[in-house]
């Protein structure tokens, strides 16, 4: 396999600093590493595998060098007028907006539970919303044994989601200094069930992402969903309370089985010992965490589970390096 040429698109922000992190940890093959970001970021260094790089203004001649894969954080705008005009000169782009999520033409992908739609690419793969992403680690396994039939989701979301903004209005919030530039309410000491502009139907973008991003992913339309997504004062990590409703009946035991051998989750449930998934446990990790897991007893086959992950990582960098290694098997000699 040969070492592929790789760019990074908004590499200063949080995601793009940690695609260089997860890169090094992962041992990423690449012959030669190119950073792009705004203009007003050109010049900076950033360091990868112990090598200094300088961060370059994104232009559209940027990608007329030999580029193979590029992998985008800079926003929907950048992602729709930039993906393109990459795509167009042989780079496949790999793209952390909602810019082409529900766009028919582009797979949207989550390596443990999509994988073969990477392979439908016509040069540029989605990476899901956050929260998505570890709800769909958490519901394949159960949906490819006993089909889902209906989904409730209840979203606890960290500032980190809103990007610098967010955990600025956090920590000086913390310290009594209130401040509203990524919220329209104090988040410290607070919960907000808002999380995006609101819709004509009363949902929020974010709670309507996860409806259409899951009938997406699980290629299944016919599976009823509902959401509320509530940002929370913390920090890394989402949280959500999920509850299911599948179309088999289930025992219990097979449940945890499945979680206890699915790809990319660490199953975190003993209530005798206090054990169930945190934020704290999850932060800067790259696993999705299952516990809480008890059935409903208010409907025929329900089922109840808590999903934590890292939503810098799983949620947006790591993910979207796991589609690039996917990538990697098509760039063969």
């Amino acid at each position: 396999m040969k070492n592929i040429n790789l760019a990074i698109v908004g590499a200063t922000g949080m995601v793009g600093r940690t695609f260089l992190k997860i890169l090094e940890e992962r041992d990423f093959p690449y012959e030669n590493l190119y950073l792009f970001a705004s203009e007003r970021s050109a010049g900076k260094k950033l360091i990868c595998k112990g090598t200094e790089y300088t961060v370059e203004a994104l232009t559209e001649k940027s990608f007329d060098r030999d580029i193979d894969i590029a992998l985008f954080s800079a926003g929907g705008e950048i992602s729709l007028k930039f993906s393109p005009i990459a795509a167009e000169n042989g780079v496949v782009v790999v793209d952390n907006s909602s810019a082409f999520r529900m766009d028919p033409n582009v797979p949207l992908v989550v390596p443990e539970v999509n994988p073969k739609a990477i392979k439908e690419h016509n040069g540029i793969i989605a990476n899901p919303n956050c929260s998505t992403i570890q709800a769909m680690v958490a519901l394949k396994p159960i949906h490819e044994k006993y089909g889902i039939k209906r989904i409730v989701f209840s979203t606890y979301q960290s500032v980190s989601g809103s990007g610098v903004k967010g955990v600025s209005d956090l920590e000086e919030g913390l310290k009594g200094n209130v401040q509203n530039k990524a919220y329209p309410h104090p988040i410290a000491n607070n919960c907000i069930p808002h999380i995006d502009v609101f819709m004509d139907n009363g949902y929020t973008k974010e709670e309507m992402k996860m409806i259409n991003e899951t009938h997406k992913i699980l290629e299944d339309d016919s599976i009823k969903i509902t959401a509320t997504a509530v940002r929370v004062p913390v920090y890394y990590a989402h949280s959500e309370s999920i509850n299911i409703e599948l179309k088999k009946s289930f025992e219990m035991d097979d449940i945890f089985k499945i979680y206890a051998s699915a790809e990319g989750v660490k199953l975190v449930d003993d209530v005798s010992k206090n054990l169930y998934p945190l934020a704290t446990m999850a932060e800067n990790t790259n696993e999705v965490y299952i516990g809480r897991i008890r059935r409903d007893f208010s409907v025929e086959h329900g089922l109840n589970m808590w999903v934590v992950a890292d939503n810098i990582r799983k949620g947006a960098a790591t993910n979207t390096v796991q589609i690039a290694e996917r990538l990697l098997e098509t760039f063969q000699h």
